[in-house]
C-alpha cells in the first residue's frame, strides 16, 4: 500500500451542530481552509451512521449486537489527522476509478490516457489525489439523507472529462444504510465508484476478523498476477479457497497453499456476482460475526465485489489515530471489475456525455440469536 503525506493545514474547531430530521450536522475540522462537515444519521432502533465531507467518508457505523448493545462496526478515527496522514482509504468514497488500473493507463476512443502511478507501476483508487482526498460539498435531503457532491475537473489524475459525482447516504427504519452513486461527464471517460469501509462486526477493532462467516453468491472470480492486476481469466471458484457460495470462516482457508492467495497475502480479489441481470439489485454478500450475533447483508446493482481481508493493515501508529492491526478489518467493495478499461470482455465502465452513471449498494443489519 503506497502512502503519501498530504500537506494540508488542520484546524480543529468547536462542534457547532444543527439538526434536521434524523440528521445532525456539525463542523468536524478544517482542511486547507475548507470546512470539513460531519453528519450523523440515526433511526428509531438506535442505529447511527456518521459520515464526513472529506473523502465522502463513513466515519463510524453503530449497530446493536444480539443483546442490544451498540458497537461501531467500521474502522475509523475521531479526528481528521489520520486521514490526512495517508491511512488506506478507511470508509472513503474511492474514484474516479476504484481498484487498480494496470500500467496506470488505458485507451479510450483511440486515445491513450496516462494516470498517476501510485501502486507500483499501476494506478490504485483514482491515483495519488483521488476522490478520497477531496473535500466534497453536502446537503441534507428529506431530513434523513445526506447527498455529497464533488466536481472532478477534466484531466484530474489523468482522467478525461469533467465529472460531476454525487453520493447519497440514507439510513432507513429497516436498519439499512443505502449508498447511492451517480455521475455525469462532459467528455467520454471511465468511472468506477466504491465505498471502502473496513468492517469488523465484533465492534472491537482490536479483534481479528478471521472468525467472521462470509457467504457470497459468486461462481467465479477474476484471477490476478503478482501485482494484483487481473489477467483477464474469469476463474471458477469451485474446489478453491475462493468458494464462498456457502458460509465459511474467513480464516478457515486463508493460509492454504494457493498461488492467488500468495499474490494477495490473503484475499484481495474481485468476485463475479451471480446476478439476474445487469443493473439489478441483488445479493452480494452476507457477513456474520458468531460472537456478537451481528449480521450484515449486502445488496448491490454492481457486477462485482472486492473482498479484501485486511492483509496490509500493519498496526503502525498514525498521527492522532488508533492503531489497527493486521486483519482487524475487511472490505466488501461493491464495484465494476479492476482494470476493466483494459479488458473489453469485462463489464464496461465507459461513461459518455448525456449518460448517467448510477449504482446502489444497501447494507442491512440484524442480530442473530
Amino acid at each position: 500500500m503506497i502512502r503519501r503525506k498530504i500537506s494540508v493545514v488542520i484546524l480543529l474547531v468547536s462542534m457547532a451542530t444543527t439538526a434536521e430530521g434524523g440528521v445532525l450536522k456539525e463542523e468536524f475540522a478544517r482542511a486547507g481552509g475548507q470546512a470539513v462537515e460531519a453528519f450523523t444519521l440515526t433511526n428509531p432502533h438506535g442505529l447511527e451512521a456518521k459520515v464526513m465531507t472529506y473523502g465522502a467518508t463513513v466515519l463510524s457505523l453503530k449497530v446493536p449486537d444480539r443483546s442490544g448493545k451498540l458497537g461501531n462496526v467500521v474502522l475509523g478515527f475521531d479526528t481528521l489527522a489520520p486521514y490526512l496522514a495517508g491511512v488506506p482509504f478507511y470508509g472513503a468514497t474511492v474514484g474516479r476509478y476504484a481498484n487498480r488500473i494496470g500500467g496506470a493507463q488505458f485507451t479510450l476512443d483511440g486515445s491513450v490516457h496516462r494516470l498517476a502511478a501510485n501502486n507500483g507501476k499501476n494506478s490504485l483508487h483514482g491515483g495519488a489525489q483521488g476522490f478520497d482526498k477531496r473535500v466534497w460539498t453536502a446537503e441534507i435531503v428529506d431530513g434523513q439523507s445526506v447527498r455529497m457532491t464533488y466536481v472532478s475537473p477534466d484531466g484530474e489524475e489523468g482522467y478525461p472529462g469533467q465529472l460531476t459525482v454525487h453520493v447519497t447516504y440514507r439510513l432507513d427504519d429497516r436498519d439499512t444504510l443505502a449508498i447511492e452513486f451517480d455521475a455525469q461527464t462532459t467528455a467520454p471517460t471511465v468511472v468506477n465508484l466504491a465505498n471502502h469501509a473496513y468492517f469488523n462486526l465484533t465492534g472491537d477493532p482490536a479483534k481479528p476478523i478471521l472468525g467472521h462467516l462470509l457467504e457470497m453468491p459468486a461462481s467465479a472470480f477474476t484471477a490476478v498476477d503478482s501485482a494484483l492486476i487481473p489477467t483477464g481469466e474469469v476463474r471458477p471458484v469451485a474446489g478453491t479457497p475462493f468458494d464462498f457460495r456457502k458460509p465459511h470462516a474467513i480464516g478457515e482457508r486463508i493460509g492454504e497453499a494457493d498461488q492467488q492467495l500468495r499474490y494477495g497475502g490473503g484475499y484481495d480479489h474481485n468476485w463475479v456476482l451471480d446476478k439476474p441481470g445487469a443493473g439489478a439489485l441483488s445479493l452480494a454478500a452476507i457477513l456474520t460475526d458468531p460472537e456478537s450475533g451481528r449480521r450484515m447483508e449486502v445488496r448491490t446493482t454492481q457486477p462485482g465485489v472486492q473482498f479484501y481481508s485486511g492483509n496490509f493493515l500493519d498496526g503502525k501508529p498514525l498521527p492522532g489515530g488508533t492503531v489497527f492491526a493486521h486483519r482487524t478489518g475487511l472490505c466488501l467493495e461493491t464495484q465494476h471489475f479492476p482494470d476493466s478499461p483494459n479488458h473489453p470482455d469485462f463489464p464496461g465502465t465507459v461513461l459518455r456525455p448525456g449518460q448517467t452513471y448510477a449504482e446502489t449498494t444497501l447494507l442491512t443489519f440484524q442480530a442473530t440469536p
